[in-house]
């Protein structure tokens, strides 16, 4: 009986297409490798699931990023964390042609990766890792788009793209563009992020194109100094605004109703799912059959409420 049973559990094994497992280890380490610069505040809640994750885990994780957002300086942090010889890599694809040759490295290394936030799960895949944890760009800022048509019925808009050396990014905005039913071209500006000279670059885009009917910012780090411009211009709340993410500043703004909506990408599920589920896998073996959408979501006046407490932290 006891030679049938693991020779049934064996077959299991064989089926899901996992290797076995050590059970019950402890103080395993993973790595979190990000395409942001230290300046990015957005990614504290990152910071603070992982945190979680790990003790709750009992395990090890650690967080490594480009301090300026140099990629290439991400992907020598990506051959480095391998070289390390982790139990799990967690990473973005902030650039599929950049990371890929590191990220199948360590793939091929045996480390199992699971990608997150940037990138696709069809990218995700030709790379080899286990599964994708994260938002699908592109619709998100088409969904984006729909609602701003429906609700304001804009023909125009401003993307401020405050990372445009990301993909992900300009994804978000062509998405928006498609949604709204227009082409992108030059409404989507690279406004960089330093919070001066986005203001300045957003007033003096709405002084030229008096008439744009929709703006849509992609973060924290561009929809504050857009909501400082539009107070400074005496327009807050003549111009439909959408966002991604959120923070106080963008919580206030939705109930001052200078803000429309933020698109809520749950980034705390972005940092602790990956870690919970590469101990499970290190312990025991088993690992979700699909990638996960961590978003999108849409927090309105309607429910701000619920989740500002949260900003920075858990949402």
């Amino acid at each position: 009986m006891k030679s049938r049973f693991l020779a049934l559990a064996a077959a299991a094994v064989a089926l899901t297409g996992l290797a076995p497992a050590a059970a019950q280890a402890e103080g395993e380490r993973f790595v979190l490798i990000s395409h942001a610069p230290d300046s990015d505040s957005w990614w504290n809640t990152i910071k603070n699931a992982i945190n979680v994750a790990g003790e709750q885990m009992d395990v090890e994780v650690e967080y490594r990023n480009p301090p300026t957002g140099d990629l290439a300086d991400m992907g020598r942090i990506v051959q480095q964390a391998a070289a390390s010889n982790p139990d799990g890599i967690i990473v973005t694809i902030a650039d599929f042609d950049v990371l890929s040759g590191p990220v199948s490295d360590a793939v091929a290394k045996g480390i199992p990766v699971i990608t997150i936030n940037s990138g696709t799960e069809e990218q995700s895949k030709q790379l080899g890792a286990m599964m994708h944890v994260g938002q699908p760009e592109y619709m998100a800022g088409k969904l984006a788009g729909e609602r701003a048509k429906k609700e304001s019925g804009a023909d125009s808009f401003l993307c401020v793209n405050h990372y445009i050396t990301n993909p992900a990014s300009v994804e978000r905005c062509q998405g928006f563009a498609d949604g709204l039913g227009v082409e992108l071209g030059e409404q989507m500006i690279d406004s960089g992020m330093d919070p001066s000279e986005v203001k300045s670059k957003v007033m003096a885009y709405l002084n030229s194109n008096p008439d744009t009917g929709a703006i849509l910012t992609l973060g924290p780090n561009s929809a504050e100094p857009t909501i400082a411009a539009l107070d400074e211009m005496g327009q807050s709340g003549e111009i439909y605004f959408g966002t991604f993410d959120l923070s106080s500043g963008i919580a206030d703004a939705i109930k001052a109703g200078t803000v429309n909506f933020a698109i809520d990408q749950q980034p705390y599920l972005q940092g602790y799912l990956p870690v919970v589920i590469l101990t499970n896998y290190a312990r025991y073996g088993v690992m979700p059959g699909n990638s996960i959408n961590s978003g999108p979501g849409f927090i309105t006046d309607s429910n701000i409420e619920l989740v500002e407490k949260y900003a920075g932290q858990y949402r």
